[in-house]
């Protein structure tokens, strides 16, 4: 372990201890991908993505279907390994990598009991004292707005409730990063504002935020930093409000006019 990481386990620590601990320059961020590649039966998906992840912002990444969005994102969580190039966690508590970041998928999956145990069992499985799971477990029902439905069966719910729920769930477990794929997908308009809140909610407490989205509305809202994809390449990657009025690429204007297929 790095003289500079965290001397105990990280997910003992209450959430905003290990948020500033990581913004105090002792987590695993930046996160530096290097002439990233993704082959899969001979097609290349990703070609040769270079981009640097900083700590503290919100990246949304944007493109047309079959971009290379969710792709990218697994092969930041470590779902997928790239066949080509690196994808480097380079801050000096690298090696806690596995229990300081957390992802949340546009289909979450939800265990057949409560809302309040389906947080609880991520808390269990994760080694977090037994001590303090029953705190973790009540600030992230109460900063999700899940109370009123916190004893009820998770499976049962709409999926928008859904989707806070794992929003809450990864919540508790305090991530330095949070990757987000689609969290709004196919959700009314209430429930994308409520569940854009908890992001928000969960920025402002100092996770850093990856997340990919179709709807450029939310992106707007939401985003510091742009991440364009087209055709499994990383076209451009720039400040939100740059990328919004001066697109540097002929597809990113295209995009944004919405002349590519979604």
């Amino acid at each position: 372990m790095s003289p500079n990481a965290l001397p105990i386990d990280p997910v003992l620590l209450p959430p905003d201890a290990l948020r500033e601990a990581a913004v105090a320059g002792h987590g695993i961020m930046p996160l530096r991908l290097s002439g990233v590649g993704l082959m899969v039966h001979g097609k290349a998906l990703l070609a040769d993505v270079d981009v640097t992840l900083s700590a503290g912002s919100r990246t949304v990444i944007l493109g047309p279907n079959g971009a290379g969005k969710s792709l990218f994102l697994r092969l930041c969580h470590g779902l997928l390994a790239p066949t080509s190039g690196r994808v480097e966690w380079m801050g000096p508590a690298a090696d806690a990598v596995a229990s300081r970041q957390a992802m949340v998928l546009q289909r979450p999956v939800m265990l057949r009991r409560s809302v309040e145990a389906n947080i609880r069992y991520a808390l269990e499985i994760r080694g977090v004292a037994k001590d303090v799971v029953a705190d973790r477990v009540r600030q992230a029902i109460e900063m999700s707005g899940l109370t009123a439905i916190s004893r009820r069966n998770a499976r049962v719910l709409s999926g928008g409730e859904q989707q806070r729920v794992a929003l809450a769930r990864a919540w508790a477990l305090a991530p330095e990063v949070l990757f987000l794929d689609e969290p709004t997908a196919n959700l009314d308009p209430a429930a994308v504002r409520a569940v854009e809140g908890i992001v928000h909610a969960i920025a402002q407490a100092g996770t850093t935020i990856v997340m990919t989205t179709h709807d450029l509305g939310q992106a707007r809202r939401l985003a510091e930093v742009v991440l364009f994809m087209h055709n499994g390449r990383l076209l451009e990657r720039a400040a939100a409000t740059t990328f919004f009025n001066s697109p540097v690429t002929a597809a990113a204007a295209a995009f944004l006019r919405g002349e590519l297929p979604w």
